[in-house]
């Protein structure tokens, strides 16, 4: 696979890990990874929102236990760490959605400089989503 979309829209720790992980996995595979944060999710690419994100509903008591795996597994714990890490790859870019942004805070003085920017929704489908080899939404 040469390139990959993924759209996040669930917060919390357990929702992000998943579509973090395939990124990381895949950008390191030397894939191209784009992904758009929408709806709560666009909070976790700020500092603020990245580092503040726990596991909620009924595993919420498992939090510490499911960070220990986490780093057991090779994976950064903290989801500012582990976005910083798919970065490293060169492969994987962040987006935000515009409306989710404006509706949940999110602007460019907020934005994690890991974020290649604020973006519509409509051009991230067009642009990388239905150009992408394989897409996959959280």
């Amino acid at each position: 696979m040469k390139s990959l979309a993924i759209v996040v829209r669930q917060d919390g720790y357990d929702n992000l890990l998943t579509p973090l992980a395939f990124g990381y996995l895949q950008g390191a595979e030397g894939t191209q990874v784009d992904m758009l944060f929408v709806n709560w999710a666009v909070k976790a690419l700020t500092e603020e929102g990245a580092k503040g994100q726990v596991i909620q509903g009924e595993h919420a008591d498992q939090d510490a236990w499911v960070r220990t795996q986490v780093e057991k597994a090779g994976l950064p714990a903290d989801i500012y760490d582990l976005i910083q890490a798919l970065k490293s790859t060169g492969n994987v870019n962040f987006y935000a959605c515009s409306l989710a942004a404006n509706i949940f805070g999110v602007n460019e003085n907020n934005l994690i400089p890991e974020a290649s920017g604020i973006v519509g929704a409509s051009w991230f489908l067009n642009e990388k989503a239905a150009k992408a080899d394989h897409c996959q939404y959280f």
